[in-house]
């Protein structure tokens, strides 16, 4: 395969950036060279696959959910940002752009498309099974789309798509195929609530758990992410039902705890569902509820029509009602098996690998020169 460079577009956020670095990877292991275009939460990386290359931070700014004021400023910064970004692309030529969703995507892949007859190739990569507003916006001037779920919401119809899964890191992949053990004993609970954390969780978890029955309370073991502010407080919470936990505003060995998990509660993302289902872990999902297109939601129904997972809308998500659900959850090891077992059967594994197939395969046998 002719080598090649191509420009990764993402986000600060885990949810953005942990698949677009585990394609980096792969497309650096295949020889190729690559840019990254991100926005100022990421800033430059001074570790992992995207050290020491190019990397251009670009301004912009969500406009979704914002005021009338607030919504022209982050047009103005998008409005800049893409033009940035199309003298970037314009100097370092790459024959590619993949995207992965959010407003971070856009300066650089709408920038690209500025160039005419003379552009990149412009990919994105959908994470979640309804198009996001970023994407969809993008998706009629892609030349493909890569998918995480078999059905996405809102794809348009002329633009190729590609099902290739969502992306998941190195050692997250590894999990793939380790099967699921059911406790014997202690019950490992993990709680994450994404890459900013989620207070609704300090919130509920704590005193549901609480008012398990004694004998199953007994048995838990907790790892629970929360924001720095909220450390204190739950960890007191947790301390005061006698229930061991360790709680942390960033969760570092997400393979080993996964790996330990027997149930997980959490947000709905893609990347976390994708992480979950590579996996095979049966998970409580609670969907973000003020996501534009309800995407979370969407996922997370993909997962229970599958028998893979549960769910629970916030405005429910009450600790009487997690108690009563976790009463009956934590009780049947055997639920909990079969509920793994179908988390599993959706994992791809090697969804990195698909989505650097998909690009190569429309790449020109020439490489494009700066």
């Amino acid at each position: 395969m002719t080598q090649h460079c191509i420009a990764v577009a993402a986000g600060g956020t885990g949810g953005h950036f942990f698949p677009a670095e585990a394609l980096a990877c792969e497309l650096v292991r295949r020889g190729h060279d690559i840019i990254l275009m991100t926005d100022r939460r990421a800033g430059g990386r001074e570790s992992g696959v995207f050290a020491g290359r190019q990397q251009f931070v670009l301004p912009g700014a969500g406009i979704a959910g914002r005021g009338l004021v607030r919504a022209s400023r982050a047009a103005l910064a998008l409005a800049r940002g893409t033009l940035q970004a199309r003298g970037i692309i314009g100097r370092t030529r790459p024959a590619a752009i993949i995207g992965f969703g959010g407003y971070p995507s856009v300066p650089p892949l709408l920038g690209g498309s500025l160039l005419g007859t003379n552009r990149p190739l412009l990919f994105i990569h959908e994470g979640n099974a309804v198009l996001g507003k970023a994407n969809g916006f993008l998706a009629p001037r892609m030349d493909g789309i890569a998918t995480s779920f078999p059905t996405v919401g809102g794809v348009p119809a002329k633009v190729p798509t590609t099902l290739t899964g969502m992306p998941v890191r190195p050692d997250i992949a590894a999990l793939a195929g380790e099967g699921y053990e059911p406790s014997n004993g202690v019950i490992n609970l993990l709680v994450w609530g994404g890459s900013l954390g989620a207070r609704v969780f300090s919130d509920v978890v704590p005193p549901a758990l609480a008012a398990l029955p004694p004998a199953l309370r007994a048995r838990l073991q907790v790892t629970q992410q929360a924001r720095a502010e909220d450390v204190a407080r739950v960890q007191t919470a947790y301390k005061t039902a006698g229930i061991p936990a360790t709680i942390a505003p960033f969760l570092d060995d997400v393979p080993g705890l996964l790996r330990a998990a027997h149930l997980v509660i959490g947000r709905a993302g893609g990347s976390s569902v994708a992480e979950l289902t590579v996996a095979g872990r049966p998970a409580l999902l609670v969907p973000l509820p003020i996501a534009a297109r309800d995407e979370q939601g969407a996922n997370a129904q993909a997962l229970v029509d599958a028998g893979a997972a549960w769910m629970i809308r916030q405005p429910e998500f009450t600790a009487p009602a997690l108690t009563q659900r976790l009463t009956t959850l934590l009780a049947d090891r055997d639920l909990l098996a079969r509920t793994a077992q179908a988390a599993g059967r959706l994992g791809r594994p090697d969804a990195a690998s698909l989505l650097a197939d998909m690009i190569e395969a429309r790449l020109p046998d020439t490489p494009r020169t700066a």
